[in-house]
């Protein structure tokens, strides 16, 4: 059966160049297949286009977000089985491929395996797999994290796929809906382990944090007028969440609070278009479920 890792990529060159080196390691490229969008990209990424031939390029001069990108990267796989990284994420598992395939034969009525997500950075893959050592475990979930998951070629295909209405953060939530939408399951195994390669103090210190604030607060909005059936309370108390918990304690979140207000109603006109509302007895089934530790 043939895989499709999937990488959307921005301005990280070196992190997508340690990502790709340990694929090459452990995948058969004479079966499987890696695509690599490249969004907006004005580092030196193009570089790796004419040094490493194996993976399947694409790009945009412009960028147009993760999610766009994604939208646009996923048709063009071939495999049956779809793997999304992120390009500062890797497999800690040689025999990744395997094991999910087992996962889905195992599991019929499964669309999506979510995969545990280790952070960090470490000089080797075996201290990050040592932080892990803990009983198999599988869930059903309503989730699952981009930095690493699998979804049927043919489950994603009767989705709209991943939303061009939201840039970053928030999209994977959308697909998930949409799959559980159509009958299908998310399962979580940490049997299937992902490093994703990240410095949590110095995003911090750098102002991610303010970025994701707001982009997450826009989206979550987004997803809710795209597909609750009666958004507004549902709004409303995200709204006054953040607004307590995040813009009372920071002039920064603050402003980004009031000015994503302003964008959202900028833009209603235009996400009111993409809605399409999901019966409540599937956000009913959906609440049930068990989230995942993020």
């Amino acid at each position: 059966m043939q895989a499709s890792i999937l990488i959307v990529s921005k301005n990280r060159k070196e992190e997508l160049e340690f990502t790709l080196t340990v694929l090459a390691r452990v995948i058969d490229l004479s079966v499987h297949e890696v695509l690599v969008f490249l969004d907006g990209c004005t580092d030196d990424s193009s570089i790796l286009e004419n040094n490493i031939i194996w993976v399947r390029w694409y790009s945009s001069e412009k960028s147009i977000g993760a999610s766009a990108a994604r939208y646009q990267l996923y048709p063009m796989a071939q495999g049956e089985i779809l793997f999304g990284f992120d390009d500062d994420a890797h497999p800690l598992n040689a025999d990744f491929i395997d094991k999910t395939i087992r996962l889905f034969d195992s599991h019929s009525n499964v669309g999506i395996i979510a995969f545990q997500e280790v952070k960090g950075i470490y000089a080797l893959d075996a201290e990050a797999l040592a932080l892990t050592q803990s009983p198999d475990e599988e869930y059903y979930t309503n989730e699952f994290i981009g930095c690493g998951f699998s979804i049927r070629k043919k489950v994603y295909e009767s989705t709209n796929g991943f939303p061009v209405w939201i840039d970053i953060y928030g999209e994977e939530s959308c697909v998930a809906l949409e799959v559980i939408a159509k009958g299908y399951d998310i399962l979580y195994s940490n049997t299937i382990k992902v490093n994703h390669r990240v410095n949590k103090e110095l995003r911090k210190i750098s102002g991610k944090n303010y970025f994701r604030f707001g982009n997450q607060l826009k989206n979550t909005t987004y997803y809710y007028l795209v597909y609750y059936p009666f958004p507004i309370v549902k709004i409303f108390k995200l709204y006054l969440h953040n607004f307590k918990k995040y813009a009372l304690t920071d002039v920064t979140f603050f402003k980004i609070f009031f000015q994503t207000i302003l964008e959202a109603i900028w833009y209603l006109p235009k996400i009111m278009r993409y809605r399409k509302p999901v019966d409540n007895a599937i956000l009913k089934n959906m609440g049930q479920l068990k989230n995942l530790e993020f």
